[in-house]
Order: structure tokens, then C-alpha cells, then sequence
């Protein structure tokens, strides 16, 4: 029923993802959302994120932003970890997310996605045939149009948990 919204994964947090696996398994590029995903909402880079993007480029990995907030915002994270961006993106519609592996020249098959959020980023990623990672928000401080839609995400990911133990994944 929620099978659209259903991640490829479900992790703890961005920092725990195993990049260099992802990388061996063909993955070349990577579209991350940042409030809540890299930072917490509104912050600019921290040490941390810049260090992750240092590790990704090393790897060889080409990223990209995708973010439905302003550009000074959106620009302000990027210059400090050195990364193109799309600002008001539109998520979920997925012309973004083409659009974003179209700047990194890569392709649905080799792309992952990153972000905290169900209802945009993983079903935006999902309708454009990328691999999605969901992971926890970084800080429950959220402005009030996401609070709401964390209570939809809840039932959602409810049902994506009981699927995963079913088919003995991990969630």
C-alpha cells in the first residue's frame, strides 16, 4: 500500500552510511538533501559534513544538493563542502532529481539519494528510479509543516519495518 514511499534503506543516521561498499557495488554518484540529513535544520557546515565530502570526492564519488529551501541557505552549505546544488528543487517531483544526476553526469542506476524525509525525498527519489537511503533526522527542532508530515511518516514507516522483517531484511 506505502510501497512508493519505502526506502532502500533505513539508517541511523548519513555518517554511518559504508560509502566505499556503495562505491564497490557501482554507485558513482550521490544527491543529498541537507536540513536534517547533513545538519541539523538551518545550520550551516559543520565539521563533520565538511570532512564527509572530503572522504566521498576521495572515493570518487561526484555529489550534488537537492533542497526545496532558498538559495542563500542552500548556497551557504554548499560553498563549505564545495558542491553544486539545486535550489527550490520541487521535491518530490523527480525532473529534480534527473536534473541534479544530468550536473553530476550520472544516471538512475549508478545515483543514491540521501535524506530525511519520506513524503519528498524518498518518494521524489523513488519516482526517478534512484536508489533511496532514509535516515533518522539529525534534531527534532523541524519547522511545523514537517512536524505534520512526521506523523504520516510514522505509519509509513511501520509498515515498511513489518515488511522488512517479513522478507528478513534489516530496517
Amino acid at each position: 500500500m506505502f510501497q512508493c514511499f519505502y526506502p532502500n534503506q533505513y539508517l541511523n543516521s548519513t555518517y554511518e552510511i559504508d560509502f566505499e561498499k556503495m562505491y564497490e557495488k557501482g554507485f558513482r554518484g550521490i544527491i543529498f538533501d541537507i536540513d536534517n540529513t547533513l545538519v541539523p535544520h538551518g545550520l550551516p557546515a559543520d565539521e563533520r559534513a565538511v570532512a564527509l565530502f572530503k572522504r566521498l570526492k576521495k572515493i570518487g564519488y561526484k555529489v550534488i544538493m537537492i533542497s526545496n529551501n532558498k538559495e542563500p541557505r542552500v548556497k551557504m552549505f554548499c560553498d563549505a563542502v564545495d558542491a553544486p546544488y539545486i535550489y527550490k528543487a520541487g521535491k518530490p517531483n523527480p525532473n529534480s532529481y534527473r536534473t541534479a544526476m544530468s550536473k553530476i553526469g550520472t544516471n538512475s542506476k549508478n545515483t543514491l539519494f540521501v535524506g530525511d524525509q519520506i513524503f519528498t525525498d524518498v518518494w521524489g527519489a523513488n519516482q526517478a528510479g534512484i536508489y533511496s537511503i532514509l535516515v533518522k533526522p539529525i534534531h527534532p527542532k523541524e519547522e511545523i509543516q514537517i512536524v505534520l508530515k512526521r506523523y504520516l511518516e510514522k505509519i509509513v514507516l511501520i509498515c515498511y519495518q513489518r515488511q522488512q522483517k517479513k522478507n528478513g531484511g534489516n530496517a
